[in-house]
This record gives structure tokens, C-alpha cells and sequence, in this order.
């Protein structure tokens, strides 16, 4: 058996063991109130360092040893391109124009109370050391936690909404339209701060220019394009196809100009006719995107958390700190915002409480972040940490707002 061979059977291997434990994971946090995606969230870190290398140190190189991350890492980019490209798909402009001032004071105000606060934690994290690349400016350091304290899980939230049959409702239409604005503006600041983080202003130009340039061709030649091409293919696959390969030029290009290919994707999936096409793609691409490709994402995040790094009790309190501003901007603003746009108390408690959760979303930006040399692991892993516990928050805040709430939840 020839190397290649056996490299695509330890590949299957890692896929078995992944699937496995995300599984078992779904089922115990379905048993627990909780959503499936939270149990692969955690599931990824208990096949890290975290448990699994730390139990099985010897089992756990030999099922992912290193040699084997950029394999994985490139499944997991594969993953979060479709993802994002999905995202874009269910991304719905109408719901602004149903409560347009409510949702944009909700986004606002979930958007500025932890971008100003995680200012202040960017900067004492930097006077502490050890959190930042040494490159990293203050500037950077708080455009990044910003965005990492301001994101929204945008897809998880859509999930819990249409779940609990509050589509058509004030408090679905409110926090759909206000997470997706938040989301939108939390990977404009993270464009922004990878166009900067070299240092070399010509280069941020660059990518600055070179996302509008795509932006503009998706929405005036891509948009028009596919949907003539709606009209004229006869055959699924064959447009399925060609859509399949504007995702990955488009990410090959986003990637070039110094962005990264879930903005390729994510912007494409927004330009793509909400004429039934969308719908059709992506009912093809969630189904293998989910089930098989973020596994793999949460996998390659949990290899790359390590608890064990927070080895004192001050590194604790700093996560825990992180936690709690985290949590409170985030609550407290939109809770705030949807109150003084006279919603009642019940929604919008029920509006902050999904407004909170990070989730995935999270976890994609601070993958970047870290692949692009932006934080420590350190960071990285407290950041994971404070992604999982408002994750985890969501569902029964939910819960718990709704027994106040009128709304059939």
C-alpha cells in the first residue's frame, strides 16, 4: 500500500472518529435542551488537547498528528466556504424593510456597546502581554476583539427561530434582521484589520479595492447572469456546477487580494436571485456542509484550543473577565435598544437572549485570526472558551425570556 493510499486512510480514520463523537455529542446536548451544533462545538475541543491529548497523548498523535493539519485545515476551509456561501444564500434584506429602525437599534446598539468595551479589553490585554502578535498595534487589537465581541450567530439564531415558529413574528423578524447586521459589520471590521495587519498601507488599499471590485462584479454581472442562467439551463447539475465554480473563484480571488474566501463566498451567496435559486442551492450544498464538512471546522478548532494554557489563576480571571463584558455589552444593549423602540419587557429579553449567542460564526472568525497571525493561542483559547459558554447561554435565555413572552415559543 503506497502512501497516498495509506494518508487517505488515516483521513477516513480522523472522518470516523469526528462524526462519531460529534454524534454522541448531538444526542447529549439534544437531552439537554441544548442545539445540536453546540455538542460539535464541544465536541472539537474534547478531541484536542484540551482532553482527548491530554488523556491519550499517544492515541491522540497518532489519529491527528501533525503532519495531518494541513489536510485537515483545508477540508475545514472547504467547509467554511460552503458555510458562508449558505449564510449568504438564507441572508434575508427584506426583514429590514418589515422593522427597519427597531432591528438597526438592536443591531447598533449590539454592535457599539461591545466594540467600546472590548476596546478597553484590547488594550489592557496588550499592556498584559502575551495575548497579541508583537506587530499588533492597539488600533488592530481593538478593531479584532470588537469584532469578536460584537458577532452574532446569525445561522444558529435562524435555526432556533424557525424552530420554534417565530418566522413570521415581531421578535423573529426584529433579532433575524438585527444578527444579520451584526454579522455583515463584524467581518467588514475583520476585512478591515487583515488589510491593515501587514503594516504595509498599499496592501490594505488593495484589499480594500479588491473586495469592492468583487462586490460590484457579483451583484451587476454574477447576479444578472445567474439568473439568466436559471432560465436557460435545464439541467440542475450543470447549474449547480457552474455556481459550484463562482464559489470557489470567488474565494480564490477574496483570498488573493488579502481577505479570505468565506468573504468570497458569503458575498456570492448574497448575489445569487432570490427567484427560487436559492432555495434549490442551498437545500444541495447545507445537507454535506453540515453532516460532514464542519465537523471537521470544529475538529481543526479544538486541535488548536488548548486549555491547558490557562495554567494560572490570573489567566482565568482575564478569560473570565472577557466572558462577562462579552456577555453583559451584548445583553444589556439590545435589551436596552429593543426597549426604547417599545418593545415590550418579555421580547425583548427574548431578542437579547439570541442576540448573545457567538457560535459558529465566532469560531470562523477567530480561526482567521489566529491563521493570520493576529492572537496567541492563549487568546484563541480564551475566546473559544467565551464562544462556547454564550453558545451555550442561548437556549435557555430563550427559554427562560419566552415564559414571559406572549409569542408561542
Amino acid at each position: 500500500m503506497n502512501s497516498a493510499t495509506n494518508g487517505a486512510a488515516h483521513f477516513f480514520l480522523q472522518l470516523a472518529v469526528i462524526l462519531s463523537v460529534c454524534a454522541v455529542m448531538r444526542v447529549v446536548m439534544r437531552r439537554v435542551g441544548q442545539t445540536p451544533v453546540i455538542g460539535e462545538m464541544i465536541a472539537g475541543v474534547l478531541l484536542g488537547p484540551s482532553l482527548f491529548g491530554l488523556l491519550w497523548p499517544d492515541a491522540a498523535s497518532f489519529v491527528f498528528p501533525a503532519a495531518s493539519k494541513p489536510i485537515l485545515y483545508s477540508v475545514a476551509s472547504l467547509g467554511l466556504t460552503l458555510y458562508m456561501f449558505v449564510v449568504g444564500l438564507e441572508f434575508r434584506s427584506d426583514l429590514f424593510r418589515e422593522k427597519l429602525r427597531t432591528a438597526l437599534a438592536v443591531s447598533s446598539a449590539g454592535i457599539l456597546a461591545p466594540f467600546i468595551l472590548g476596546g478597553g479589553v484590547a488594550y489592557w490585554l496588550q499592556s498584559e502581554g502575551g495575548f497579541f502578535a508583537p506587530h499588533v498595534s492597539d488600533s488592530i487589537a481593538w478593531l479584532f476583539i470588537g469584532a469578536a465581541l460584537s458577532i452574532t450567530a446569525f445561522p444558529m439564531l435562524a435555526r432556533i427561530i424557525r424552530e420554534h415558529g417565530l418566522s413570521g413574528t415581531l421578535v423573529g423578524t426584529i433579532a433575524l434582521a438585527a444578527g444579520s447586521f451584526d454579522d455583515v459589520v463584524a467581518w467588514m471590521l475583520l476585512a478591515v484589520v487583515l488589510g491593515c495587519i501587514s503594516g504595509k498601507p498599499m496592501l490594505a488599499l488593495y484589499a480594500i479595492g479588491g473586495s469592492l471590485v468583487y462586490v460590484l462584479t457579483c451583484l451587476f454581472v454574477v447576479k444578472p447572469a445567474l439568473w439568466k442562467f436559471h432560465r436557460r439551463f435545464k439541467n440542475e447539475s450543470e447549474l449547480f456546477s457552474l455556481v459550484m465554480l463562482f464559489v470557489v473563484l470567488g474565494a480564490f480571488f477574496t483570498d488573493l487580494v488579502g481577505l479570505y474566501s468565506v468573504f468570497g463566498a458569503f458575498i456570492l451567496g448574497l448575489s445569487v436571485p432570490r427567484d427560487g435559486l436559492a432555495d434549490k442551492l442551498a437545500a444541495k450544498v447545507d445537507p454535506l456542509t453540515t453532516a460532514v464538512l464542519l465537523p471537521v471546522f470544529f475538529t481543526y478548532s479544538g486541535l488548536n484550543t488548548r486549555i491547558g494554557l490557562l495554567d494560572s489563576l490570573w489567566l482565568w480571571v482575564i478569560c473570565g473577565v472577557i466572558i462577562v463584558v462579552s456577555i453583559s455589552a451584548k445583553l444589556f444593549a439590545c435589551y436596552g435598544a429593543a426597549r426604547l423602540s417599545g418593545i415590550k419587557h418579555s421580547d425583548s429579553l427574548t431578542i437579547a437572549s439570541l442576540m448573545n449567542a457567538r457560535g459558529l460564526m465566532e469560531l470562523i472568525l477567530l480561526n482567521i485570526g489566529l491563521q493570520a497571525g493576529l492572537i496567541t493561542q492563549t487568546l484563541f483559547t480564551m475566546l473559544v472558551l467565551m464562544a462556547v459558554v454564550t453558545t451555550l447561554m442561548a437556549a435557555p435565555g430563550f427559554h427562560a425570556a419566552c415564559k414571559l413572552s406572549s409569542e408561542n415559543c
